[in-house]
C-alpha cells in the first residue's frame, strides 16, 4: 500500500447529476477503535461480514448490525484479505511477517502461517486453479499458494512493484504495477505473465476494480485519474476524473458505477462507466484520510476506513513528508448508501 501525505482537510464537495433520491450519502459511522493505521477492506456479501486489515490484526464487522464479530490476531502488519468460496477459509497478507495467513472464518483462528515473498500486500483468490495470489511489494514478485495444500507452488517475478490484483474468474489474474504505470496479466494455470499493458496518463496506479460483463479494469492513479482498460484487448479506453490521492476502487454491476476512495481530499468519487468519457457524477465528502473502501454488491453499500489524526511532525531530511499519527481509538467505518 502506498504512503502519501494526507491533505490538510477534507474537501467539502458533494455534487451530482443524479436525482437527489439516487445520490450517495453517509448513513452511518461504526466505531472500531484500536491503534495504528489500516489498509484494504473486503466485504463478504453473503455472510454479511466486513474484513479490515488494521495494523497487526484483521477486524471483522457484522455489516447487518455494524457490531464487531471479532478479530484475527497475532500478526505483524496486515494489508489485505482474500476468501475461499468454500465459506470456511480465509487468507490475509502479513506484510511485516512476510507471510500468507490462513484462517478459519468461523472461529477467526489462524490455521497456518505460510512464508511468502517480502512484504506481501494485495492478495486474491483465483477460482479456476484454487490458488491464492499474494503480491509482494518489496521483492517485486507474487507467491502462489495452492489452497488445497496451503503450500506455495510458484513464485513469479514481476517487472516492478505490484499493488492491487483482480481475477476474471476464467484463469487470468491482473495486477497494477505501481512504479511502471502498467497492468500485468498472469495465466493462473501456467503460472506465468502473458501480457503487460501501459496505462498512459495514469501515474502510480494503486487500487483496482473489475467489470466482468464488459471486461474492463478500473485503476485509480495519482493526478486525480482513474484509468479504464479493456482487458480482452489491453486497450486503454479512457481516463476518468476522480479525487486526490486515491488508494482503492469498487464497481457496482447493477448500476455500472465505479467508485474511488480518495484519502488526500477526503472524497468518494462516483463514475458512470456507461456514459461516453466516463463522467464523474458525484463527489461525496467523506473524511480526511479515508483512502480505502469495500463495496457490498448485495446491498449497494460502500464501507470506508477513517480516523482522526494528530498533527504531522515537522519535515526532516530523512522524512520529507511525515505522515500524521492516527489518534488511538478513533478508527471507524463510514457507511455510504444511496
Amino acid at each position: 500500500m502506498r504512503l502519501y501525505q494526507i491533505a490538510a482537510g477534507a474537501a467539502l464537495l458533494s455534487f451530482a447529476s443524479l436525482s437527489p433520491a439516487q445520490s450517495y450519502k453517509i448513513v452511518d459511522h461504526w466505531k472500531v477503535g484500536g491503534t495504528g493505521g489500516w489498509d484494504y477492506l473486503l466485504s463478504d456479501d453473503a455472510a454479511h461480514r466486513l474484513y479490515i486489515a488494521h495494523n497487526a490484526r484483521v477486524e471483522v464487522i457484522d455489516t447487518s448490525t455494524g457490531k464487531p464479530v471479532g478479530a484475527i490476531t497475532g500478526l505483524k502488519s496486515t494489508h489485505g484479505v482474500a476468501l475461499n468460496p468454500d465459506g470456511k477459509t480465509g487468507y490475509a497478507s502479513d506484510g511485516a511477517g512476510n507471510a500468507i495467513i490462513v484462517f478459519d472464518r468461523a472461529t477467526l483462528a489462524v490455521k497456518e502461517t505460510v512464508p511468502a515473498g517480502t512484504n506481501p500486500d494485495g492478495i486474491a483468490y483465483e477460482p479456476v486453479t484454487n490458488t491464492v495470489w499474494a503480491f509482494n511489494g518489496r521483492s517485486k514478485d507474487v507467491s502462489v499458494l495452492d489452497a488445497a495444500t496451503n503450500k506455495v507452488v510458484a513464485t513469479i517475478a514481476l517487472p516492478g512493484k505490484p499493488e492491487f490484483p483482480q481475477v476474471d474468474g476464467k484463469g487470468n489474474v491482473f495486477v497494477n504495477i505501481e512504479d511502471k504505470n502498467s497492468i500485468v496479466r498472469l495465466d493462473a494455470r501456467e503460472k506465468k505473465m502473458t501480457a503487460t499493458w501501459s496505462l498512459t496518463g495514469c501515474e502510480s496506479p494503486s487500487g483496482m476494480t473489475i467489470d466482468h460483463a464488459k471486461k474492463r479494469l478500473f485503476s485509480v492513479c495519482d493526478g486525480n485519474k482513474m484509468s479504464v482498460l479493456d482487458y480482452s484487448t489491453g486497450k486503454l479506453l479512457g481516463l476518468a476524473s476522480i479525487g486526490d490521492s486515491p488508494d482503492a476502487a469498487g464497481f457496482d454491476p447493477k448500476t455500472g458505477y465505479a467508485f474511488s476512495s480518495n484519502g488526500g481530499d477526503g472524497t468518494l468519487s462516483v463514475i458512470d462507466t456507461g456514459k461516453p468519457g466516463f463522467p464523474k457524477i458525484q463527489s461525496l465528502a467523506t473524511a480526511r484520510g479515508a483512502k480505502t473502501m469495500a463495496f457490498d454488491s448485495a446491498t449497494g453499500k460502500i464501507f470506508l476506513g477513517a480516523a482522526k489524526y494528530a498533527p504531522a511532525a515537522a519535515p526532516t531530511a530523512a522524512t520529507p513528508k511525515p505522515r500524521p499519527t492516527v489518534l488511538p481509538d478513533s478508527f471507524e467505518v463510514i457507511v455510504v448508501s444511496r
